[in-house]
């Protein structure tokens, strides 16, 4: 048989047969999959656990640690590697960090929905960040990891030089109108996350189908399979007022005392998210006391870092390397 080239595979000899051709395909898919694996960034990276009150929280490092430093944080449904492109572009300049999120890969798991509240998960970033050493850093979020950065940030305004946020608006953002009683408001895509209905339904496809190469959606189902669904979705229980909770007084006035943010923020929306809307970013530059910039990016969607990944690291290292933004 002749040498087979993993990229073109165009040397090689006919079988007869419709067993024999699948056999090839399923053979040509193989090696193109360990062929990806062998080049892949996800092998380049270092694996590290932090210590938060006895849970173990996973995350990955790459670039030189003498300079400065990024942590990137997912969201729902993801694990570190969501940021390979930012990372693998970023690493060149800077230190990089991603994180499982508890409930999610290679961090713990723990039971209950009181393991999920924003106290909790801020003070996994922070074990994070004290375990690599870092006074100050970067911190650039997606999601879940976002609606939690930005209330480490206005907790911890000498912690973070900058921040970058995807797809979640501020917690006191959006339109300023008359609050409606919660058991008067329609059913959210919240009420259909935390159904039993949709955690039965709550797949790998929901990890991978945000990826195109084989060799990643791989990934993305292994890292699925070693994830808690319930932990997902306690996310959902435990911080956004639902049907099940909107009467707890903890939702009424969760929000009352976060602060003003104090460093400069970098925010990317994409115009077709079907889950969060433009306009919730309204009135954030009420909420930001230093410079604020808004993109909105007319093709993505919630997973705007996949769907525009080189406007967003573009984006990203302007406001980062640029001193226009230098913190005030």
């Amino acid at each position: 048989m002749s040498k087979i080239s993993p990229l073109t595979s165009k040397k090689i000899v006919a079988l007869k047969g419709s067993k024999n051709i699948a056999f090839i395909a399923v053979f040509l898919l193989t090696v193109n999959i360990l062929y990806a694996q062998e080049k892949s960034f996800y092998n380049t990276v270092e694996h590290h656990y932090a210590n938060n009150d006895g849970i173990n929280i996973h995350y990955v490092t790459t670039g030189k640690k003498e300079k400065p430093l990024i942590l990137f944080v997912h969201g729902f449904p993801d694990f570190w590697y969501s940021w390979k492109d930012q990372m693998e572009f970023f690493s060149k300049d800077y230190y990089v960090a991603s994180i499982d999120l508890r409930g999610y890969n290679l961090s713990d798991k723990p039971k209950g929905v009181d393991n999920y509240t924003f106290d909790i998960l801020i003070n996994d970033l922070l074990a994070v960040i004290r375990d690599i050493g870092n006074k100050s850093i970067y911190l650039v979020a997606h999601d879940w990891g976002a609606a939690i950065s930005w209330r480490l940030a206005a907790r911890n305004p000498r912690l973070i030089k900058k921040l970058v946020i995807l797809s979640v608006p501020h917690p006191k953002a959006g339109d300023k109108k008359v609050e409606v009683p919660f058991n008067e408001k329609e059913t959210s895509y919240v009420d259909t996350f935390i159904s039993e209905e949709f955690k039965q339904n709550l797949n790998e496809n929901w990890f991978s189908n945000k990826v195109t190469n084989d060799y990643d959606k791989q990934l993305y189902n292994t890292a699925f399979e070693k994830s808690d669904k319930n932990a997902m979705i306690n996310y959902y229980k435990a911080n956004v007022q639902n049907s099940e909770n909107y009467n707890k007084e903890y939702f009424l006035r969760r929000n009352d005392n976060l602060q003003n943010i104090k460093m400069p923020v970098l925010i990317i929306h994409g115009k077709k998210d079907q889950f969060l809307i433009t306009k919730d970013h309204n009135n954030t530059w009420e909420h930001v006391d230093n410079d604020l910039t808004i993109n909105v990016l007319s093709n993505a969607g919630h997973f705007v870092h996949h769907d525009e990944s080189k406007k967003v690291i573009s984006l990203i290292n302007y406001f980062l390397s640029s001193e226009e933004y230098n913190n005030k």
